[in-house]
C-alpha cells in the first residue's frame, strides 16, 4: 500500500493552494516512492530519486524515469518524501536548497513519525518563510527557493561520520554514527583461516567484510550485497581504503526479490529485521533462504540477530547442521553448514 504522505505531498496541488508548475519544468523527487496519482493537469517532469533497492523497483516497475543518484540539475522545483532519518532528510533538504533554481518551489511531506515537525523547527530556526498544510495524517510544508538558499544548505548539512578513526559513514545508513553491536560480536567469531569465496549479506557501509579480510588475510574474494546504494558506495570507499589489496565485488541488489547467481563457501550477515517503525522477523528469513541458496554444498552460513527472533527453525529447515555459537544479553550468533 502506497503511504499516506503521497497524497499529503500532492494535496495542495489537488486543491488548487499551490499554482501547476510548467509544462517543461524538471522537478527533482527525492525520497520518492510508488504509488502516487499525479494531480490533474500536472505536467512537469517529474525525475524520482531513490537509492533503496526494493522501493527503487517499484518506481522502476511503474514506469518511472527514476534513479539512484541525483540526476543533473538545476531544477525548476524540488520534492521532498521525508523518512525517519533527520539527518538524511536535512541532507536532501540541503541538495535542494543547491539544485533547485532560485524561487522555484520546493514542497516536503512527511508524518509525525517521519520528523515533520522537526523539520518545520528547523526551517523555522533558518528564517525560511514557508506555508503548510495536513492532510492524510501528514503535513505538506512548501516555500520558495530563497537567493540566498546556498547558505541555508550549508547549515542543514550533516557530513560522514568516521567510526572507529577508519570507517566513513552517512546519515540514513544503518548504524552510520557506530559499530552496531550485533556486528561487532559477529565479527568476533569470524573465522582466522578462511581461503575461499565469501559473501556478505546485506553489507552496509562494510564493516563485516573488512573484519574478515583482516582476520582472514588468505581470504579469495569478498562479494558485498546490499540494498541501500548508498552505504554500498561507502563500503567501496571503506574496502579501498582499509583493505586495497582485497580482491572485491558490489551489488546493489533487493536479496528478498532478487537472486544471488553466484556461489560462496562462506555467508556471513547481520540481517535486518525493521521494516519501518515494527519488528518483521520475515525480512531476516528471507535473507536466511537467500544465504542458502548462495551456499556450495558444504559451505557455512555465519550470521547474527536479536535473540528473541525466531530464526533457529529456518536455520534447520534449509540446513545440513545449524546451531548456535554464541551469545549475549542481546545478540546471539548462529551457524548452518548446507
Amino acid at each position: 500500500m502506497a503511504r499516506e504522505t503521497l497524497k499529503t505531498l500532492f494535496h495542495p496541488f489537488v486543491t488548487g493552494t499551490v499554482e501547476p508548475l510548467a509544462s517543461d519544468a524538471r522537478v527533482a523527487f527525492l525520497g520518492a516512492e510508488a504509488g502516487f496519482q499525479l494531480p490533474e493537469g500536472f505536467e512537469a517532469e517529474l525525475l524520482p530519486v531513490q537509492g533503496l533497492r526494493p522501493l527503487y523497483l517499484k518506481l522502476q516497475a511503474a514506469h518511472l524515469p527514476v534513479t539512484p543518484d541525483m540526476p543533473e540539475g538545476p531544477f525548476d522545483a524540488g520534492f521532498l518524501l521525508l523518512n525517519k532519518h533527520r539527518g538524511e532528510n536535512e541532507n536532501r533538504l540541503a541538495t535542494l536548497l543547491r539544485t533547485v533554481k532560485p524561487g522555484g518551489l520546493i514542497l516536503i511531506a512527511g508524518s509525525k513519525e517521519d520528523g515533520v515537525q522537526a523539520m518545520r523547527k528547523k526551517l523555522l530556526q533558518l528564517g525560511v518563510d514557508f506555508e503548510h498544510m495536513p492532510k492524510y495524517h501528514g503535513v505538506a510544508v512548501w516555500f520558495f527557493a530563497p537567493g540566498h538558499a546556498a547558505d541555508l544548505a550549508a547549515k542543514l548539512d550533516n557530513p560522514a561520520v568516521t567510526i572507529e578513526g577508519r570507517f566513513q559513514a552517512a546519515p540514513g545508513m544503518f548504524s552510520h554514527d557506530r559499530v552496531d553491536e550485533g556486528s561487532e560480536l559477529l565479527a568476533s567469531r569470524l573465522p582466522t583461516d578462511f581461503d575461499g569465496n565469501a559473501a556478505d549479506l546485506g553489507a552496509g557501509w562494510g564493516y563485516l567484510s573488512v573484519m574478515l579480510a583482516e582476520a582472514s588475510p588468505r581470504v579469495n574474494r569478498i562479494d558485498l550485497f546490499e540494498a541501500d546504494h548508498a552505504a554500498l558506495e561507502a563500503a567501496k570507499a571503506n574496502l579501498a581504503a582499509l583493505v586495497p589489496d582485497l580482491q572485491a565485488r558490489f551489488f546493489w541488489q533487493d536479496l528478498a526479490r532478487e537472486e544471488v547467481k553466484e556461489r560462496y563457501d562462506l555467508v556471513i550477515m547481520n540481517p535486518p529485521f525493521h521494516e519501518g517503525h515494527a519488528a518483521e522477523p520475515g525480512l531476516g528469513q528471507a535473507m536466511i533462504k537467500a544465504a542458502a541458496t548462495a551456499l556450495r554444498q558444504g559451505g557455512r552460513l555465519l550470521m547474527v540477530a536479536n535473540r528473541g527472533l525466531p530464526y533457529e527453525p529456518v536455520l534447520a529447515g534449509l540446513f545440513r547442521e545449524s546451531g548456535e555459537t554464541c551469545r549475549n544479553a542481546r545478540f546471539k550468533v548462529l551457524w548452518g553448514r548446507k
